[in-house]
């Protein structure tokens, strides 16, 4: 693990942050909580795409990729390939610097999208087959988890929210009518282009942890995807990956 002290006040590091789980892809600069500076990756795919955002990102800022004092990135649920290229370039970024990683979740980030404190806020993306990975959190009670991470049909989902609240990602635009006509009013769409998850909220929650001392290195850095792929699927007979424990503290 890297050196804690390497972060000369763990409140307000400068950190670049990765958002690569979605199709939507984007790289922030965060001085502490503060928003430097933030650019979405062209359309294209995450392999070509967002090294070169990061590129143009630090130009843009005049920061060198030695100037930096921690990352943040994204590790799912989201793209099965889109993650692995995430976090192989942020473990190419981080490797030789040793300096400390964020791991934030996807589904938390893209909840902090919705500036609704007034009602429950439900991340969801799209995970094909009729379902959406989801989490459900209460913004108004420090975005306490309501219901935890997982692999949603929208039937299943509606049984665990009420209204009011807040749908956000692209899982709104595939399911959000549906749950509307299950729930009634008081729910809410936030669908992108509007409600994307974006670097700048992996960044905020990134901080969040490296104040705590939560992070872990280049090597231990993993995406969670929450369903496996099909033939991982095959191999161990078990749909979904366990959750995956905090960070060690420092």
């Amino acid at each position: 693990m890297a050196d804690r002290r390497s972060l000369k006040d763990p409140r307000s590091p400068l950190v670049l942050a990765l958002e690569p789980a979605t199709a939507a892809l984007s790289v922030a600069l965060l001085r502490g909580p503060e928003l430097i500076d933030e650019i979405s990756a062209a359309p294209g795919p995450a392999a070509a795409t967002l090294l070169p955002a990061v590129d143009t990102l630090l130009d843009r800022a005049g920061v060198a990729l030695g100037d930096l004092e921690a990352f943040a990135v994204s590790i799912g649920p989201g793209s099965f390939t889109s993650l692995r290229v995430g976090i192989a370039t942020l473990k190419g970024l981080a490797f030789e610097s040793g300096l400390p990683i964020a791991p934030v979740s996807t589904l938390a980030a893209l909840a902090r999208v919705a500036d609704r404190a007034d009602r429950l806020v439900v991340s969801m993306l799209d995970a094909r087959r009729g379902e959406v990975y989801a989490a459900a959190y209460a913004a108004d009670s420090d975005w306490e988890v309501v219901v935890p991470e997982g692999v949603y049909t929208p039937e299943a989902l509606c049984a665990q929210i009420r209204p009011p609240c807040v749908l956000v990602g692209e899982g709104a635009a595939i399911c959000g009518e549906a749950i509307v006509a299950a729930l009634g009013e008081g729910v809410a769409l936030l669908p992108p282009p509007e409600g994307n998850a974006s670097a700048r909220h992996v960044g905020a929650l990134g901080v969040e942890q490296l104040a705590r001392g939560s992070w872990v290195d280049a090597a231990q850095l993993a995406p969670h995807y929450l369903r496996r792929a099909e033939a991982e699927v095959k191999r161990t007979g078990e749909r979904f990956e366990p959750a995956p424990g905090p960070p060690k503290l420092a």
